[in-house]
Formats: structure tokens, sequence, C-alpha cells
């Protein structure tokens, strides 16, 4: 197990103009997975279909990053994934069946964000530690939904990946090879 301080400090390090919505999505997928993405198989298809064209070519992500202590939740990135010649539709079965097999804890995502405001009061991390309260307290009244990446995040990194549980991941790797 890796302890959650160390995949926020990796984060932070790897994404520099990390915001506060971004950390807070980075704990509510390592906690959650990726319940809250799949509405129906066909948008999800169309989802990805729509991020594989208009995705920036270049990568320097990892084609997978584990996100949770447990080592269960991964994130699978489109731009290494398709560079390796990985098949859309296995990746999306992989995320669609984690969306529906899944089942994630708000109470680990309370932890989760315990954490990073630990983090945020002893220095560790450069965020404000009242700014985070602040957040957890809107994100809380709302019901702790998934969201967005940040603007700057989004305008800095382009992400494009998938959530999926690791015990799906051997079935992109075996596809890969």
């Amino acid at each position: 197990m890796k302890p959650f301080q160390s995949i926020i400090q990796a984060h932070i390090s790897r994404y520099p103009l990390i915001q506060i919505e971004d950390l807070y999505k980075l704990a509510h997928q390592s906690a959650l997975g990726s319940e809250h993405a799949v509405m129906d198989i066909q948008s999800a298809r169309d989802w990805l279909s729509h991020e594989l064209e208009n995705m920036v070519p270049i990568s320097t992500d990892p084609l997978f990053d584990e996100i949770s202590p447990d080592g269960q939740i991964m994130r699978v990135h489109l731009k290494p994934y398709v560079e390796r010649g990985g098949d859309p539709e296995i990746l999306l079965q992989a995320f669609v069946s984690t969306a529906n097999e899944y089942k994630g804890s708000l109470e680990k995502f309370k932890r989760y964000w315990m954490r990073i405001e630990q983090l945020a009061e002893s220095g560790e991390i450069n965020f404000q530690p009242d700014k985070l309260r602040n957040f957890n307290f809107k994100m809380d009244s709302l019901g702790f939904p998934a969201i967005h990446h940040s603007p700057q995040y989004e305008k800095a990194y382009n992400p494009h990946y998938r959530v999926v549980a690791r015990e799906h991941v051997h079935q992109i790797i075996a596809e890969l090879m």
C-alpha cells in the first residue's frame, strides 16, 4: 500500500499548476472510482471517441497511474494508450465495468480530503488550509459530486484518461502485448 500523501505529492510534483478542484477530483476518483461517469455505454463510447479525436497527440503521462493507496484504482492515460496501439473498445469496457462494479466509499473520500487538509496545515503542500476547508464545505453542501478539472489544469496538461479498477487492467495489458 502506498500512502495517499505520496499520491498527492507525486501529482503536485508532476502537475505543478494543480488546483484545489484537481486535488478534489483526484481524491474523489481514488475513493469512489468512476461510478459517476457512465450513464449508458453509448454515451461513454461517444465521449471516448470525441476525446480521442480532439486530444493533443504528444504526452508525458504514464500509461497507468495508481491513484488509490491500495492500488485498486488507476487512471489509464489515453495518449500513451493509443500510442502503444491500444484498442479504445477494450479500454471502454474496462471503464464501464469499473463504473458498474466498483463500490467506492464516501467515508474513504472524506479521510483522503482530511489528509489533504493536514498536508496543507503542516506546510507539506502549498495550499491554503482555509480555502481547502471552504471548498470541502461547498462540495459537502452539493453532496460531494464529481467535477471537472480546473481550467488551469485543463489548459496546462490537456488530461485525457479513464479511471479503471486494477482487476480490469490485465485486459488492457494483454491487448497491448
